[in-house]
């Protein structure tokens, strides 16, 4: 499987990136049965997957509707929370941002691909509490990214890509410790196969009715040695991997894998670094 995207083409560093996609582009799919996945994850692990603030199921029912009309309509259980309800529609995370006392806050999330985060941990959370572990998000995006929550009109739909690598191919990774601690268990020979490529498609609506934003997180999953099928795709990548900057390069603990990706990168023929 070739990655869907590839957003270590676009920058070598953390941007905010966001660019208009038209409605109909909205959810892209690509999994049968969504539910089959999600609802195990909910029945035996919901702090992790699920959490709600109070007052928020106005917003949530508009999620509701809104993926609704995308989907067409789907009978589910009536005491599921109706953001999980949507949320088990479409292989989508969905999270509920709702301006409170003049901060954007979480108040509602699906979260069964996170990435290395819980949903019990993040519920109440403002925006720079989030992005809190980003390297320079309060200084160089903060304001910004507030700005564009304030002012999404309804008609519009945001995208942005981001990316990581991992030694698993688990979409539900809520912790790092357990995967972390794996990576001197990689052959380097076998490292295109053990490492995988986590692609996120984010996007955000704002909802006209509650007034409140919703942001999707779709991930998709393909083994480093999936770039080996497109020369040109394989050479994008050594260039990111090697040009990331210091600050995305600790944000990503790129540091962990650099000998495994140097050794892939060698034995798949990759142009040599500068």
């Amino acid at each position: 499987m070739i990655p869907r995207h590839r957003p270590w083409e676009e920058a070598a560093d953390f941007q905010i990136g966001l660019r208009p996609v038209a409605p109909g582009d909205w959810l892209e799919g690509g999994e049968a049965d969504p539910a089959a996945r999600k609802d195990p994850l909910f029945a035996a692990s919901r702090g992790l997957v699920w959490a709600e603030a109070e007052g928020s199921r106005p917003g949530q029912a508009e999620v509701l509707e809104m993926v609704e009309a995308a989907l067409g309509p789907a009978p589910a259980p009536p005491e599921l929370p109706p953001l999980y309800a949507a949320a088990r529609r479409t292989p989508d995370d969905l999270c509920l941002m709702e301006k409170r006392e003049g901060q954007w806050r979480l108040t509602a999330l699906s979260l069964s691909a996170g990435s290395f985060f819980t949903a019990e941990e993040v519920i109440g959370r403002s925006l720079a509490e989030l992005h809190g572990p980003v390297t320079g998000f309060a200084e160089r995006f903060l304001v910004r990214v507030q700005r564009i929550f304030d002012g999404l009109r309804p008609e519009l739909v945001l995208e942005r890509r981001n990316w990581t690598l991992l030694n698993s191919d688990a979409l539900h990774t809520p912790a790092s410790g357990p995967i972390r601690a794996r990576i001197a268990e990689v052959d380097p020979a076998q490292a295109g196969a053990a490492l995988n490529l986590r692609v996120e498609r984010q996007t955000l609506r704002r909802l006209p009715r509650t007034g409140g934003v919703l942001f999707t997180i779709r991930v998709w999953l393909a083994p480093l040695d999936s770039l080996r099928k497109d020369p040109d795709r394989l050479a994008a990548f050594a260039r990111a991997w090697r040009t990331a900057t210091p600050e995305l390069h600790a944000y990503k603990r790129f540091d962990l894998y650099d000998p495994l990706v140097e050794g892939f990168l060698r034995r798949a023929g990759a142009p040599e670094g500068d």
